[in-house]
């Protein structure tokens, strides 16, 4: 039985506490030399045998706090929210419940190398002579419809051969039908499964069935949401979309309207959000997990966000659960003024949206500078970071893609930085896209430098440990959780845990806030 690692961290005065698991396969170790470095900051901790994990209270605790202030804020919009538990919460399977770090964490890269290849395919995707709304879908009633990798502007929805790492519980329908559906900031259109189904994977709760909500209508062919869908058919006068994943997984169905119902984010009542498009998938297959669907949270037309009424402002902001923490473990997803909470309006700060020319779903930021150690690291060309105007480079916030990935050179001149501080430590074996790791094993006190994101906007993000050291094995083998990249940088869920990450698309841009899930 693996035993439970508690590692208690110290910055500055103040200590934070995270949870880590210890495991019982060896990795072997290799030993790397490296030159000192001068570190001007560091983390210090502590490992300890810990028998229990942390309550679960981030989730209440932010309910409870967004409850009061609403006599302190003047409020004239809808808020609401949604609950949010890691992907790992819902598979109940015997081999998942038995699978060891290693076999989990392999699953997890190979979800995540399958990801952040189809954001590279769609970012690259050739755009001369495409023209949105015109390209029809051939649909025969008896036969699979022709795969979208035969089209010229085919629909991804950011997600690709995995279900993506944090799933929301949202109600749909009238009455109202809640639905594990995945937290993904890298998708657009809204889907999920819907009975009758032809062809429907294995998920979590039963399937939505359209003839039970009293507010379901399908969309007609020249509807206006129809006509933004990229790729769109049309089959007695219904308008029908198709999403697909490059592996062969896809969905496809009816477009449609319906209500999507979230708890109210300042009381015991809910928000009904009425006509919200919605993809109703009769035709569904591939690694999707036990997800219902996707909550796409991207900024393109047909996205959940740009689809809100005039009651909740185009504002939400997530506080992702860390993944090592209780599999219970819930936060929470908020719409409209609620999302950036009142004790941290005045003190904020908030990094400029920038929009790529080829692709409009993805968020871009503009990092100005990375530290590690407190120092900044002067060898990253300063044009290794632009979003040039063809649409190449630049750095993409995602809750779908897991690790951080760097530009090549940047990564390379961040990973070297901490290898150089980090000579006192154990080195251990490559695993995977990780070429930095490190075996704890018998350490009782950890000293490692920090790392510090610099974006535009005079915004630091100083990353907890516990978001660029984490545990791939049963032994206390951690590497550092950062990989190179051919194209643009991403910035993964890993390092947004405990950070409520703001995205103000009223403003056009993207706040962070440490610490506040609780």
């Amino acid at each position: 039985m693996a035993l439970l690692r508690f590692l208690r961290l110290e910055f500055c005065s103040s200590e934070f506490v995270f949870l880590v698991f210890a495991f019982l396969f060896l990795v072997p170790v290799s030993g790397l030399k490296r030159q000192a470095a001068s570190v001007n900051e560091t983390v210090t901790f502590n490992v300890l045998v810990m028998s229990k994990l942390r309550p679960d209270s981030s989730g209440q605790a932010f309910e409870e706090r967004a409850a009061s202030q609403v006599a302190a804020q003047n409020v004239s919009h809808a808020t609401a929210l949604a609950k949010i538990v890691h992907r790992n919460s819902l598979s109940s399977s015997v081999q998942h419940i038995n699978a060891s770090r290693q076999e989990l964490m392999i699953e997890t890269i190979l979800r995540d190398e399958a990801r952040f290849s189809s954001i590279l395919m769609q970012i690259n995707r050739p755009v001369s002579g495409e023209v949105r709304g015109t390209h029809k879908l051939h649909v025969d009633q008896h036969q699979r419809k022709t795969p979208a990798q035969d089209f010229e502007a085919p629909i991804f929805s950011g997600l690709a051969f995995g279900t993506g790492e944090y799933f929301a519980v949202v109600g749909v329908g009238t009455p109202r039908r809640d639905m594990y559906l995945v937290v993904d900031t890298g998708s657009d259109i809204t889907w999920l499964q819907c009975a009758p189904c032809t062809n429907c994977y294995k998920q979590k709760d039963a399937l939505f069935n359209p003839s039970s909500s009293s507010s379901f209508k399908v969309l007609d062919c020249s509807s206006s949401l129809c006509l933004n869908l990229d790729v769109m058919g049309c089959l007695s006068n219904k308008c029908l979309y198709q999403a697909d994943y490059g592996d062969g997984s896809f969905t496809m169905g009816e477009l449609v309207t319906d209500n999507v119902v979230l708890d109210d984010a300042f009381g015991p009542g809910q928000v009904v959000l009425t006509n919200i498009p919605l993809g109703c998938g009769h035709d569904n297959e591939g690694t999707f997990g036990t997800a219902a669907g996707i909550l796409g949270l991207g900024r393109g037309p047909l996205s959940f966000p740009n689809n809100l009424d005039a009651s909740t402002r185009n504002i939400f902001s997530y506080c992702l659960p860390d993944r090592e923490s209780d599999p219970n473990h819930k936060s929470t997803l908020v719409f409209g003024d609620a999302a950036i909470p009142h004790t941290a309006t005045g003190s904020v700060k908030f990094i400029p949206q920038l929009r790529n020319p080829r692709v409009a779903t993805y968020y871009y930021v503009q990092i100005t500078g990375i530290s590690v150690g407190g120092n900044l690291l002067t060898n990253i060309p300063a044009s290794v970071f632009q979003l040039d105007s063809h649409g190449n480079g630049g750095t993409i916030f995602d809750s779908g893609t897991t690790i951080t990935r760097l530009e090549a050179r940047a990564y390379t001149a961040v990973r070297d930085a901490f290898r150089a501080a980090t000579m006192h430590l154990t080195s251990a074996a490559d695993f995977k896209i990780f070429d930095t790791c490190y075996d704890f094993t018998g350490m009782n006190s950890i000293s490692v430098p920090t790392v510090t994101f610099h974006f535009q906007g005079d915004v630091d993000m100083r990353l907890p440990p516990s978001n660029y050291i984490v545990p791939v094995s049963n032994n206390n083998i951690f590497c550092f959780a950062f990989a190179a990249s051919m194209g643009p940088s991403v910035i993964g869920n890993v390092q947004q845990q405990s950070f409520r990450v703001i995205y103000d698309n009223v403003h056009k841009q993207i706040g962070l806030l440490p610490d506040q899930c609780s």
